[in-house]
C-alpha cells in the first residue's frame, strides 16, 4: 500500500497539530534535531518543514497533504485543496505603523513596507493607492518601525506586541488559522482521497470532542415527560434505573453551554448530575 505522505509545520504550530494526530490515535514521535517523525501508523509519512513552504510542496506534487495557515496559502497562490479548517493558531494579517503617522504622513511619501507577506502586502498597498517600496523580512518585523520601516504588515493574535513597540493597526488584510490542506494530485488518486478524508473526520470527530462533554444524571420517573426539553446532540439517551425508579439519561452537549443548562436541570428534578470529557463525537 502506498503512503500517503503529511508535512507538518514546525514552530509554534507543531504542538496543536501533534497533539490532534494523537487524539486521533496516531502518536507523533520525533526525535531530536530531525524532520521525519514516526507517525504511529504503517500507511502514514511525514515530514517537518516551515508553514511557508507547505502550499507550494503540495502544488508541486510532491507531497499528499499538509497543515499550514491560510495565510501562508494566500501569500504563495499555492493550488491546493482545502479540506479542512482546525481553528488553530488564530491570527490577523494588519497593516501597523507609529502611533504618531496619520494619513497625511502616509500619504506624503513614498513608504517603506517591512514584511513577510511580500505578495499579500502588495496587492493590498496597490489596491490603496500608496507609494511603497517592500522590504522583505525574515521575523522580528515590529522592530523595523520607524527608523528602517514606516509601516510593517504581520500576523498578530493579539495586538498587544505591535503595541508594545509603539504601533497601532490602520487595516486588516486577512483572517487567517491553521487548515489541513492537500495536493491536486493525490485528490485524483481514489486511495490517497480516501486515506485524507479518513484523517478529515477523525479530526473533525476529535475537535468536535473537545467542544463538547457528557453530561449523565438520574431523572425521577414522575419527571420522565420532562426529558424532552433536554438539549442533545441528537436525543437523550435514557435507561430504566433499577427498582423502576427513574431513568438515567446522559446528553452530550457544548462546554460552553453547561453553566447554563445545569441549572435548567436541576430544576426539572434531574440528581446526581456528573459532567466528563468526550475524547471523539463522529455524528
Amino acid at each position: 500500500m502506498e503512503k500517503l505522505s503529511v508535512l507538518i509545520p514546525k514552530g509554534r504550530i507543531f504542538d496543536n497539530i501533534a497533539g490532534l494526530f494523537a487524539d486521533a490515535g496516531f502518536p507523533i514521535t520525533l526525535a531530536d534535531r530531525t524532520y521525519r517523525p514516526s507517525m504511529g501508523a504503517l500507511w502514514l509519512d511525514a515530514k517537518i518543514m516551515k508553514p511557508q513552504n507547505v502550499g507550494e510542496l503540495l502544488e508541486l506534487g510532491s507531497h499528499d497533504a499538509g497543515f499550514t495557515g491560510i495565510d501562508w496559502i494566500k501569500e504563495s497562490g499555492a493550488d491546493v485543496e482545502e479540506i479542512l479548517d482546525l481553528g488553530f493558531d488564530k491570527v490577523r494579517i494588519v497593516a501597523a505603523v507609529p502611533k504618531d503617522y496619520d494619513e497625511d504622513h502616509l500619504r506624503s511619501r513614498k513608504l517603506v513596507v517591512a514584511t513577510e507577506y511580500v505578495n499579500l502586502a502588495d496587492t493590498w498597498l496597490k489596491s490603496l493607492g500608496y507609494q511603497y517600496r517592500i522590504l522583505r523580512t525574515y521575523g522580528a518585523t515590529e522592530v523595523f518601525p520607524p527608523d528602517d520601516a514606516d509601516m510593517i504588515i504581520d500576523n498578530t493574535s493579539t495586538g498587544q506586541t505591535l503595541k508594545d513597540n509603539g504601533l497601532k493597526i490602520i487595516g486588516t488584510l486577512l483572517e487567517s488559522s491553521t487548515r489541513f490542506v492537500a495536493s491536486r494530485s493525490a485528490f485524483t488518486n481514489s486511495e490517497k482521497r480516501s486515506r485524507i478524508e479518513e484523517l478529515s473526520m477523525l479530526f473533525r470527530a476529535v475537535l468536535d470532542g473537545r467542544d463538547h462533554v457528557m453530561l449523565e444524571m438520574n431523572i425521577p420517573k414522575e419527571q420522565f415527560e420532562s426529558l424532552a426539553s433536554l438539549p442533545a446532540m441528537r436525543s437523550p439517551t435514557v435507561a430504566p434505573l433499577y427498582g423502576d425508579a427513574g431513568f438515567a439519561v446522559k446528553i452530550a452537549v457544548k462546554k460552553h453551554e453547561v453553566p447554563d443548562i445545569i441549572p435548567q436541570l436541576k430544576k426539572i428534578g434531574a440528581l446526581d448530575i456528573v459532567e466528563y470529557d468526550l475524547r471523539k463525537v463522529a455524528p
